[in-house]
């Protein structure tokens, strides 16, 4: 007979709990509630491990990914510094100088997208502080409102991450200025 029967066996309330106590001094009744505990606990395990298999795995790749943004961010004022000697050796570009500089910015800027930096597009386009920083406003009845006029310093993503914020300056309505 099952523990079940015994229960609906018992014909009154006051035997039920004599029945229950039989029930549980059965070893085979609780061997199997150690096995449902032991499979639950085996089962909860299996999706933890898998779980931290992939967060590991995804870890991993994002350290691949951005192992460089130390580096790439330390590069950024050496080549603003070359783009200002760049803009100095413009005023004769027939020269030796000019060419032999032209080409190391074009090494760079290679350099760059093969480790996935791009330029944060900026002059002309709708202020977004998540990519920008402002360092000025100034008075403009020529283009629209948080429009930006001039960029200072250019930014970079590097791949989806923001590497450095393009420092900009921001149209301001004549209204309100």
């Amino acid at each position: 007979m099952t523990p079940e029967e015994e229960i609906d066996k018992a014909a009154t309330p006051a035997e039920a709990p004599a029945v229950a106590e039989e029930i549980a001094a059965d070893p085979y009744a609780e061997l199997e509630a150690d096995v449902v505990k032991w499979r639950e606990l085996a089962v909860r395990t299996a999706a933890d491990l898998d779980n931290f298999r992939k967060r590991s795995a995804r870890e991993r790749e994002d350290a691949i990914r951005y192992a460089n943004q130390s580096l790439l961010e330390d590069l950024l004022p050496v080549i603003d510094n070359f783009e200002m000697g760049m803009q100095a050796a413009a005023q004769d570009k027939s020269s030796m100088i000019y060419v032999g500089m032209d080409m190391v910015r074009r090494q760079l800027n290679d350099f760059l997208g093969a480790q996935g930096v791009t330029e944060i597009p900026a002059e002309g386009k709708p202020f977004d502080p998540n990519i920008h920083e402002a360092v000025s406003h100034e008075v403009s009845a020529d283009v629209a409102d948080n429009t930006i006029l001039r960029v200072h310093r250019r930014g970079f993503m590097l791949r989806d991450r923001l590497l450095r914020p393009a420092t900009v300056v921001v149209a301001k309505n004549e209204k309100e200025g």
